[in-house]
């Protein structure tokens, strides 16, 4: 038996909650394509990279995706859990199931925030260099080529075109 698969007393408490070949070709069996399933959930692979004894990776995909729709996992989750139920196994004050993964960020642990921006952060500060050095208001790569003073102009900069500037 492989890594993720099920044992064969598992399978005996699955194997006729699954849906039945009505018509078509020969279908893959179905333990087949749930060990794939689970192969895929517990590895966190993508699909394509699906070992190959349990078929193609767009079968069990399919599968996968028609069992989700067409409620046959969530029969699966019931039939299973009335069976712990009468067994007195469970307890339905803490029967949860959730998928929920929220990151937190560093502020949340208390740490300061960190800048991330290399240019000036007030826009007005950003529009007079960007003129003294000769560019375009809303181009700001010449401020690295050129050096500027520290103080803004003090007479009210012309802004030019550059493209049909004739200098």
């Amino acid at each position: 038996m492989a890594r993720y698969e099920i044992t064969d007393d598992q399978w005996a408490l699955l194997k006729d909650l699954f849906p039945r070949q009505a018509r078509g070709g020969k279908w893959l069996n179905h333990r087949t394509v749930l060990n794939g399933m689970l192969w895929i959930l517990r590895s966190g692979a993508p699909w394509r990279d699906l070992p190959e004894r349990y078929g193609k990776f767009g079968t069990v995909n399919q599968r996968f995706n028609r069992w989700r729709r067409d409620g046959t996992f969530d029969k699966i989750l019931k039939a299973l859990q009335i069976r712990l139920d009468k067994a007195g196994k469970i307890d339905w004050d803490l029967w949860l199931v959730d998928g929920t993964n929220i990151r937190a960020g560093r502020a949340a642990a208390g740490a300061r925030k960190k800048s991330t921006r290399s240019t000036p952060s007030n826009p007005t500060t950003t529009i007079w260099a960007a003129a003294a050095a000769d560019g375009d208001r809303n181009s700001t790569w010449l401020l690295t080529a050129r050096a500027l003073s520290s103080e803004p102009p003090s007479r009210p900069v012309r802004r030019t075109n550059r493209r049909n500037s004739t200098t």
